[in-house]
């Protein structure tokens, strides 16, 4: 696992953290609990408000925020004209995949920072050469 680069997370590395009922769970409150620098983005936070929006309730959905808003060292980096750009291109190359936005934005800056190690349980997000935390654990 990557400890010198950052290390892209993914919604599904956040949901898995908080849902104990998740079989990554395990894994990912190990990671948490001494984690490298990260970096995700505000798609990946909007994504996992909706998704506690969506499963659960306001309430949560808040938690889910306060939690990414408590949740050091993590950055978010913003979505602009660049990254939207260079995910339309990653959409279009991998177009036989079931890519989301968030997915293609996530491939393009693991791209562009060098980014070694994805927290994901999404194997899309190795379309790009970077290691899944979930295949390292096994």
């Amino acid at each position: 696992m990557a400890t010198k680069t950052d290390s892209y997370v993914d919604t599904s590395a956040l949901i898995a953290f908080v849902d104990r009922s998740d079989s990554y769970h395990p894994l990912f409150r190990r990671l948490f609990s001494e984690p490298p620098p990260l970096v995700t983005t505000t798609l990946v936070v909007a994504e996992g408000h909706a998704w506690f929006l969506r499963r659960y309730d306001r309430t949560r959905a808040l938690q889910f925020l306060a939690m990414i808003e408590d949740m050091a060292p993590l950055k978010i980096a913003s979505v602009g004209p660049a990254e939207q750009t260079g995910a339309g291109v990653l959409l279009r190359r991998y177009s036989d995949q079931n890519l989301t936005m968030t997915d293609a934005v996530g491939l393009y800056l693991m791209q562009e920072r060098g980014v070694a190690s994805c927290w994901s349980t999404d194997f899309h997000l190795a379309l790009g050469g970077v290691q899944l935390v979930i295949n390292e654990a096994r």
